[in-house]
């Protein structure tokens, strides 16, 4: 411990680290309380909207119903995905703090911050058209789910073959190591805190999009899915064998896609 651990400057900066920890967690909480208030029940949320089901069952698109959806989905990946990103959340407010004023630290930690959920919010608002297409040619149930099990196979087999890419993998080292992370790509300042959280968004949008993608097959609010989703995803990227256990998650992937494909095939 240093003397600046016990002065007033020090237990400051103490507080803030416990400050901006209690912030984020009671981040993830509320996104989590979300999902649990919300998933599963897709017509709560159209009725919320003054909006109406097709001929078929469906919820038919209208600008409300696709903010609706696209909100659903940015709060998602907020759950899944803060999680195992705080750590360098946490760590770029640290050296912030060592290296800005304490008030210029705090708003650059939140800017990025911003910037890391704003890559998740445009995958949000692509993923929002894609399930807009699909339900377009009756791909997919009322309960937001592939009714295809043929593009249900393709999917799980192609999520397998991409984790083990090349590009897949640089971009897991790149979230499993938030210190290189920092060494190598720290900005200061607001501009800079923006452009890393860009940066590292898009490293993890690499690493799991095709992940996200799963859920179209597991249903797009289907809570089972949700939290398996987001725990491998937290093991994959902060426990050290997460390299191997992702390893063996693609040839489940690949096996379970080919099953699945096969079923289809036979009926």
């Amino acid at each position: 411990m240093t003397g600046d651990e016990f002065s007033p400057l020090g237990f400051i900066l103490r507080r803030d680290r416990v400050v901006g920890l209690v912030a984020l967690l009671a981040f993830i909480a509320f996104a989590w309380w979300y999902l649990l208030d919300g998933a599963g029940m897709p017509e709560d949320m159209s009725s919320m909207a003054g909006m109406d089901m097709d001929m078929g069952g469906v919820q038919a698109w209208t600008p409300g119903y696709a903010w609706i959806v696209f909100l659903m989905w940015w709060v998602m990946m907020i759950a899944m995905m803060l999680p195992s990103a705080a750590p360098m959340i946490l760590l770029h407010g640290l050296v912030s703090r060592h290296q800005e004023k304490r008030g210029a630290a705090a708003t650059s930690n939140g800017i990025f911050l911003l910037g890391y959920l704003t890559v998740w919010g445009a995958f949000s608002a692509l993923a929002t058209t894609l399930q807009w297409q699909l339900q377009s040619v009756a791909l997919m149930s009322a309960t937001m789910a592939l009714s295809s099990a043929v593009v249900g196979g393709v999917i799980l087999i192609a999520a397998g073959v991409y984790q083990l890419t090349p590009f897949r993998d640089a971009c897991l080292q790149h979230c499993r190591g938030p210190l290189e992370f920092v060494t190598r790509h720290w900005m200061p300042g607001v501009a800079g805190a923006w452009k890393m959280g860009i940066r590292h968004g898009l490293y993890c949008l690499g690493c799991c999009w095709m992940l996200m993608a799963l859920l179209f097959y597991g249903g797009v609010m289907n809570l089972y899915w949700i939290v398996g989703l987001a725990s491998y995803v937290f093991i994959e990227k902060l426990v050290p064998a997460g390299k191997l256990v992702s390893q063996v998650a693609s040839i489940a992937l690949i096996a379970w896609g080919m099953v699945v494909l096969a079923g289809a095939i036979l009926r």
